[in-house]
């Protein structure tokens, strides 16, 4: 009987574990991808693996939590191609408080198969601008508005004529509004104040896909975020302009160190390093190349102010250049606010490489007047011992070496004994004299 108890026990747990396992693996599973900065080509590869993943998992869904400044037109374009062709419903979520879907962001949202925004949240703005970040020319400016208004409209009309309107006026007008602005626009279909809230919300909630109507079923979804790779994440911060010019200041430092020493590789391989970093970041951001010259400018005169010192003046003159080169190449006028290099960290930046320089160039001016260390010139101004008495020819005692040596001209004889300095070297004989 003990056996059979034991038995029916060990049945029933397995069972329980069977029925558990069962109940987990039949649990829907909701993707999630942090897409937190501009639109770039960065952003769009973590989309497009996001979106193969779920896919792949056959999830529930994928929610994109978007908080993002705008960015390329061109890629925005292929971010909305991508979420539209998903086989898997994707919610755009502007999350979390406090961030805002701007400018090519407010299109990205209105692609999801469902839209929703956390309170105190933000889109719009979305009127084109050049790559520069600059107004278009009237022309071009109508053709690009249209076209984008074309999009807003084609993403837009599902949610009804108020929604439309709303799209096509961040567009027209740059207008922003907040969550619950759209909300009641119908431009969103709602606002959710967490993920948790988000999955509450959407399940029973139909969205529209390639196959047809699809009812979402969002109860007790087991969340899993998909990160950004290493790579994603260093590409990501390449387009900060401020990370940028630390990078292009801290390669221009290391060359010059290079320079100034050469026969070393670090500071040659960290230089050029974070000059290849520089440019690749620089060409993801709306900049203007003409300031390089002004920072090749900057350069040159640090060199020249080492090679031939002028007591700091060309060092101040590289100083201001490279201020200015810096200015001009990422705060051009047209470029996007959030593009901007911080202007305090560019004057200290470059006032702290500055310092550097003339610290080079100080240590580089006391080399060059000092006196010669090695070599048979550098006995000179020594004072030793003669070992001999010496008129014409005799020997003298310096430091730990024995010289021949004669009396310098003018010095009269000098016996044995007396203590002489050296005046001046005549091949491998000193000239001394009695002091």
């Amino acid at each position: 009987m003990k056996r059979i108890g034991s038995f029916i026990i060990l049945a029933a747990s397995l069972l329980l574990v069977f029925q558990i396992a069962r109940a987990q693996s039949t649990q829907p599973v909701v993707l999630i991808l942090n897409a937190n900065g501009p639109i770039e080509p960065i952003m769009l590869d973590y989309i497009e693996r996001g979106i193969k993943t779920a896919e792949q998992r056959q999830a529930e869904a994928l929610i994109i939590q978007l908080n993002t400044p705008g960015g390329s037109i061109l890629t925005m374009g292929q971010i909305i191609e991508a979420i539209r062709a998903s086989q898997v419903p994707v919610i755009v979520y502007v999350a979390p408080r406090g961030a805002w879907a701007a400018s090519a962001g407010t299109l990205v949202t209105l692609a999801g198969h469902a839209a929703a925004m956390a309170p105190e949240t933000v889109i719009g703005a979305a009127s084109p601008v050049s790559s520069g970040g600059a107004d278009l020319p009237t022309t071009e400016e109508l053709k690009a508005k249209e076209a984008t208004k074309a999009i807003a409209r084609s993403l837009a009309e599902r949610r009804g004529s108020d929604a439309v309107t709303l799209a096509e006026a961040t567009i027209e007008n740059a207008k922003a509004v907040s969550a619950n602005e759209a909300l009641q626009a119908r431009l969103i279909d709602f606002i959710a104040t967490d993920i948790n809230d988000l999955l509450k919300k959407l399940n029973g909630f139909t969205v529209t896909m390639p196959d047809g109507p699809r009812v979402l079923r969002t109860t007790g979804a087991q969340t899993e975020t998909v990160n950004m790779s290493v790579i994603e994440q260093l590409l990501l911060i390449l387009t900060d302009s401020n990370i940028v010019f630390i990078l292009l200041a801290l390669g221009v430092l290391a060359l010059q160190i290079e320079l100034s020493n050469p026969g070393g590789w670090v500071a040659g391989f960290f230089g050029v390093s974070s000059l290849a970093l520089a440019f690749y970041g620089m060409g993801l951001l709306s900049v203007n190349y003409f300031g390089l010259v002004f920072l090749a400018t900057a350069f040159v005169l640090f060199i020249l102010d080492i090679k031939a010192p002028t007591h700091g003046a060309l060092t101040a003159a590289g100083i201001g250049s490279f201020i200015v080169g810096a200015l001009v190449l990422f705060n051009s006028p047209g470029v996007p606010q959030f593009q901007r290099v911080s202007v305090p960290l560019v004057v200290g930046v470059s006032i702290a490489i500055g310092l550097m320089f003339a610290t080079i160039m100080t240590f580089a001016l006391r080399a060059q007047q000092g006196r010669i260390q090695t070599g048979v010139e550098s006995v000179i101004g020594k004072t030793g011992v003669a070992k001999t008495d010496i008129s014409l020819t005799g020997q003298v005692q310096i430091a730990s070496e024995l010289w021949s040596a004669e009396a310098a001209p003018g010095s009269g004889a000098i016996g044995k004994g007396d203590r002489v300095e050296v005046v001046e070297v005549k091949g491998l004989r000193l000239k001394v004299r009695k002091i």
